[in-house]
This record gives structure tokens, C-alpha cells and sequence, in this order.
């Protein structure tokens, strides 16, 4: 087997596993699994499904990301990233639909890994996943106005812009749910100041699930809303979809892998800087996928590796998957043991704590950052980040890309120059005669710079028909021409027929190998036809 499809867990055990180690992971999987604790609940809440589903994803996906993982400590589970894609398919396609579409992204992420794609999940663009972060931080907050203020809308659009009208039409603010909502906000944010063991999240839940049990205080919580957490993990079904169904799937389950391959090796590349070591991509992907449909078959929602809880991890001395397993024991238990108490949680309490989430992931500053850069770049981020909030997530990924692709052709385009190396007078470039001499009559000399591809082809196409009738050979000085594509080929084509036809010959110099492949194998030119260096295609002229 390739190393690189080798789970970090066997390297790092045959690597030679000490006890101080274990305790270490033991300690940091413990404080790991008390921290995703409420973000499991309240990220399934906010996706539309029971809270339950939250735990049993961060239960088995957790479990089997860090067992075959490609990250020594990456922590695997739910994320805010999914609510969005989740909450539209729940909409549209019930939780048979969700268990399908997360099934499928399973077996999309396998096959990424397999095929390893793990490399090329990076050349996504920066100013697209900031668009689509900070978009997606956006929706996690509006669609929490509701519960932090205790509006008590029965139904709630789905749609950004739907939300506002109705919030502002609503009977009033609850003030017991807006002082626990924003209380939770201030203990959370304010808490690590002071404590530094136990999250702030954990901190407010605990203070706000006792006040309002102990006071009697008429809030929702989690139990009024959706009844009891299961005390029990459940046995793992399929629930049996038709062909249509799964064709109007692909697409959310396409972008449910990408934006978990995105997720998960950003942050497996992150935890890499922090502890210096080097993850395997495309291990991750496969774990990735074996883990969402894992979860899917429990009654789960997506999954991918969650960038502040292995952050916590490292922080708190996890270095080895080990650490994660733990984790998703430690969530294991207490769903097992503690799911009644679960059911008292507030859920203005909960929408404070994903106002939390959603201000960390806007990511204002990465985004205020791109308006100091290109005007393509903004025109990326924005892009991605007004059809993330006002369309939808899948569309805002597709145009970003696209749009993202055709900015950066624009860009080599633009980067493709040639030059004439002899004045039109045939009077010689001063310092291409210093070099070589006199240019005999009638010989053009020009030099491209930049790569010879599709998008630059017209430019080249463009720029060569204005060689006049009175020349008798044309040098291209290709020494500054990385690779040629084959529109690239096609255009240099029809520029040497053409000018063969007007007795114009042509003459190719200092061609890079790879280029050189190229054209022979096209068999635009022979060999005699390329010449090594300028002298040498000087020296066939002058003969």
C-alpha cells in the first residue's frame, strides 16, 4: 500500500506511542469533546433536523476521522459551514433526502482521495472561500434572530431577504430570551478571559440551563421544541431512494464534498503549522468520505474537520488521533448518560452561541483585506459572497469558480507579450545587433513572452498579421514560453501557413523542451524549422 493512503493512527503508534503522550490526548479529547458538545446540538438545530443528529455525527464521523484520517489531530464532526446546503435539502428533500445526499458525498470524497485529488482542492481560490465563509456566516446569524430574541415565529422563511420583513413584523422581544441570548454571547466571548480549562460556550449553557430550570423562567428549550435526546446510539439503516431522486441530489452532494474536502484539509493544513508535521491529503479525503457515509447510514448529517476544535485540540497538548477518538467517546457518554439534562438547554441560549460561531467565521478581516488587493479579486469575493447570501451556496460555488477561472485566463492573457526585436525600419534592435550582429534584410525578430494559450492566442494572432509583405523570414524567440495548449498550436498554425503563403519563412528559436514536444508532435514544424539559439537561426539565413 502507498504510504500516502497509510492512517496517520498506524504511523504515529508504530512511531512509537508513550504513556505521557496518551495522557496528554487523553486530556485534550476529554476538554475536545465538552467543547463540541453544544456546537453538535446546536449546528443540527440550525440545519433543521433533531439535536440528536448533531451528536450522532460528531459521534461516528468523529470517531472514524481521526481512526484513518490522513491528520495526526484533526477533529472531525459537524461545522457551521454545512448549515446552509443542509437546511435547503431537509426543506426540499426531507431527512431521507439529507441521509442520500450525504451517502453521496461520501462516495465523492472516496473517489477524490482515490483519484488524488487531495493537491488540487487547494488551487480553490482564496477570495472564493472567504466569499462563501463570511456569506455563510451571514445566513447562521439571521437565522438565529428568532430564537435569541424569543420572537416566537412559528415558521420562519427560509430565504435571507424572506426573514427580515417577518422578524420586523413580529408581536415583540421576549426580554427573558433576549437577556439569556445575549448573556450567552457575553459569557462565551468574555469567559476565556478568566477561565482558561473550560469553554466559554460550556460555561453559558450550564449558567443559563440552571437559571432557567431553578427560576422557572418561560423560555423554549431544546426538549419543548423537539422532545427528549436519545439515551442510545441507533443501529445503522438505509433508507431506499429512486434514481430520480438521486439525480436531483448530485448537485448538493457534490458540493457537500467539496466544501468538506475545502473544510478538512484547510484545516488539516493549519494544525500542520501548528505542530510542524505534514498531513496526507488524499488519506484525509477517503476518511472524509467513509465517514459521512458512516453517518449517514446512523441517521447523521455531514461531516468534515472542524479548524476550532482541533485548534483546541493542539492547545490543549492532542497530538495523535488518539486524542479524537477520545473525543468522540467522551460525546458518546455523555449523550448516553447526560441526554435528559441535554433537553433543558435554552434555545436562546443556543442561538447565542451560534452568533458566536457565525462572528468568528465571517472572517472580516481576510475579507476587508481583498478590497486592498485586484479588482478581480473583489469581483470574486463579492460574487461568491452576495449569491452565497441572496441564491444559494451551490450556485455562489459554481459562478465563483467560473468567474474565478476566466479572471485568471484574463490574467496570463494580459501576461502574454511579444515584442519586435527589429524595428520596422530593419535598422536592428540595438541590443539584439550588440549581441549578434547586423540583421540582414528582410528577417523579423520577435520574442514572446508568457504562455501560448487559448486565452492569449488571439492576442498572437493579432499582433503577427501586421508583418508587412516586404520580409522574407520571420524569427519567434520562444525562450520565455513556458507551455502551449492546443489552441495555442492551432493559431501558430495557421500564422506559418499563412505567411509560407505570402513566401514568408518561419523560423522557431530557443524553444523550451516542453514546447518543442509539443510542436513536433502536432507536426507544425519539423526539426530543421526550430533552431537551437539565435546564431544558429541567423546562420541558416545568411546560407
Amino acid at each position: 500500500m502507498s504510504k500516502e493512503f497509510v492512517p496517520k493512527l498506524l504511523t504515529t503508534l508504530r512511531s512509537g506511542y508513550t504513556r505521557q503522550q496518551f495522557g496528554r490526548d487523553v486530556m485534550a479529547g476529554v476538554i475536545v469533546g465538552i467543547v463540541a458538545l453544544p456546537l453538535a446540538i446546536a449546528f443540527a438545530i440550525a440545519s433543521g433536523v433533531p439535536p440528536e443528529k448533531g451528536l450522532i455525527t460528531a459521534v461516528v464521523a468523529g470517531f472514524f476521522i481521526s481512526a484513518f484520517g490522513g491528520s495526526r489531530v484533526q477533529i472531525g464532526g459537524p461545522t457551521g459551514a454545512f448549515i446552509v446546503i443542509v437546511y435547503g435539502i431537509v426543506q426540499e428533500h426531507g431527512l431521507a433526502g439529507l441521509t442520500m445526499a450525504t451517502f453521496m458525498a461520501g462516495l465523492l470524497l472516496i473517489a477524490m482521495g482515490l483519484l488524488r485529488f487531495g493537491a488540487l482542492l487547494r488551487y480553490f481560490p482564496h477570495t472564493l472561500i472567504v466569499g462563501f465563509t463570511t456569506g455563510i456566516a451571514v445566513i447562521i446569524f439571521s437565522a438565529q434572530i428568532n430564537d435569541l430574541f424569543g420572537l416566537r415565529i412559528a415558521q420562519v422563511p427560509a430565504g435571507f431577504v424572506e426573514k427580515w420583513p417577518v422578524y420586523f413584523r413580529s408581536s415583540g422581544i421576549d426580554s427573558t430570551s433576549a437577556a439569556i441570548g445575549l448573556g450567552t454571547i457575553a459569557v462565551t466571548v468574555l469567559s476565556g478571559r478568566f477561565i482558561k480549562l473550560v469553554p466559554g460556550s460550556l460555561i453559558a449553557i450550564v449558567l443559563a440551563t440552571v437559571a432557567s430550570q431553578v427560576l422557572h423562567l418561560p423560555v423554549d428549550t431544546i426538549g419543548s421544541r423537539f422532545g427528549g435526546i436519545p439515551d442510545t446510539l441507533p443501529l445503522p439503516s438505509f433508507q431506499a431512494v429512486d434514481l430520480g431522486t438521486v439525480k436531483e441530489l448530485f448537485r448538493p452532494a457534490l458540493a457537500i464534498a467539496l466544501l468538506g474536502g475545502i473544510e478538512s484539509l484547510l484545516s488539516a493544513v493549519v494544525a500542520d503549522g501548528s505542530i510542524g508535521g505534514r498531513h496526507r491529503s488524499n488519506m484525509e479525503l477517503v476518511a472524509q468520505g467513509g465517514a459521512n457515509m458512516l453517518s449517514a447510514l446512523f441517521g447523521g448529517i455531514p461531516a468534515t474537520g472542524a479548524i476550532a476544535r482541533t485548534a483546541t485540540n493542539i492547545k490543549n497538548g492532542g497530538r495523535t488521533p488518539v486524542a479524537g477518538i477520545v473525543h468522540a467517546i467522551v460525546l458518546l457518554a455523555i449523550m448516553l448518560v447526560a441526554g435528559k439534562w441535554a433537553a433543558m438547554i435554552p434555545m436562546a441560549c443556543l442561538a447565542g452561541i451560534l452568533v458566536v460561531v457565525a462572528w468568528n467565521m465571517a472572517e472580516l478581516h481576510g475579507f476587508i483585506a481583498v478590497f486592498r488587493t485586484s479588482r478581480h479579486d473583489m469581483a470574486v469575493l463579492l460574487a461568491t459572497f452576495l449569491l452565497t447570501v441572496f441564491v444559494d451556496l451551490i450556485v455562489a460555488i459554481e459562478v465563483g469558480m467560473v468567474l474565478a477561472a476566466f479572471l485568471f485566463m484574463k490574467r496570463m492573457s494580459d501576461v502574454l507579450v511579444l515584442k519586435p526585436l527589429t524595428d520596422p525600419g530593419n535598422q536592428g534592435d540595438a541590443l539584439l545587433e550588440s549581441e549578434l550582429g547586423r540583421i540582414p534584410k528582410g528577417v523579423l525578430v520577435y520574442e514572446i513572452n508568457g504562455p501560448l494559450f487559448f486565452g492569449a492566442a488571439q492576442t498572437f494572432v493579432d499582433t503577427l498579421k501586421t508583418i508587412g509583405d516586404g520580409h522574407r523570414m520571420l524569427i519567434l524567440r520562444m525562450r520565455h514560453v513556458p507551455f502551449i495548449d492546443a489552441t495555442g498550436l492551432h493559431r501558430l498554425h495557421d500564422i506559418i501557413q499563412t505567411l509560407r503563403k505570402r513566401k514568408v519563412d518561419v523560423q522557431l528559436v530557443e524553444v523550451m523542451p516542453e514546447v518543442r514536444g509539443a510542436l513536433l508532435r502536432a507536426g507544425i514544424l519539423s526539426a530543421d524549422e526550430q533552431s537551437a539559439t539565435m546564431e544558429e537561426a541567423l546562420a541558416r539565413v545568411k546560407r
